[in-house]
């Protein structure tokens, strides 16, 4: 394993998708439910899993789907047929642990929403509706309980709340890319709005959500 070939086109789940890269090694890290990082050959590479978005942290069951992501992946040889890189520079994939698709798998046992936004998967999308007439994971949960998580990150996330700009014409006056480094945040506050709202992960360096440890350790 290990290796990097490259390709020109591959078949996922169901439709054609162009594709970069088939990518094969071994997961070291997960970071969240929907989020890994693979050890192939001298590199390592941030992987997020196409086709489905699962619970933040501090959201109910984001636990549960890491953990569920873990048990099927880590430290495990997988295989990921490359769809994107997306505008954090992470490689977008479709995840395979023994020829088995992963984010079928978590979908299918109710860790995770499909990413509508991204995908309009047919296989996925059975799935989704068969774990949510079943009950399972997430859809267990009370309904004001199951909040898709890109409705959690634009509007329901206490850290976004915490994080917007207060003061008369603050919000108009914010401007992404005027600070990119934890040493010129004036607070917390202002490191997880450019966290949130301008994806500036470098303020996040060990992947656990909270930027600028210095900072935001213990708020």
């Amino acid at each position: 394993m290990g290796a990097l070939v490259a390709v020109a086109t591959l078949l996922p789940i169901a439709s054609l998708v162009s594709a970069q890269r088939i990518l094969e090694g071994r997961v070291v890290r997960v970071f969240d439910g929907d989020t890994i990082e693979l050890r192939t050959g001298d590199d390592t590479i941030r992987v997020r899993l196409a086709g489905i978005d699962t619970p933040e942290r501090g959201q109910p069951w984001a636990n549960r789907a890491k953990q569920a992501l873990s048990e099927r992946v880590f430290g495990r040889e997988v295989r990921v047929n490359e769809v994107a890189v997306d505008r954090y520079g992470r490689t977008v994939g479709e995840v395979y642990a023994d020829n088995v698709c992963v984010s079928c798998e978590l979908v299918r046992g109710g860790h995770a929403w499909v990413y509508r936004a991204f995908t309009d998967d047919p296989v996925l999308i059975e799935l989704e509706a068969e774990a949510r007439a079943a009950e399972r994971g997430i859809w267990s949960l009370p309904e004001s309980q199951r909040v898709p998580p890109w409705e959690w990150r634009r509007q329901s996330s206490p850290r976004t709340k915490e994080a917007a700009p207060t003061g008369e014409g603050a919000a108009a006056d914010f401007r992404c890319g005027t600070k990119t480094y934890c040493r010129e945040m004036a607070s917390c506050a202002e490191a997880r709005l450019y966290l949130e709202r301008c994806g500036l992960t470098r303020l996040d360096g060990d992947g656990d959500g909270v930027p600028c440890e210095s900072l935001c350790r213990g708020r």
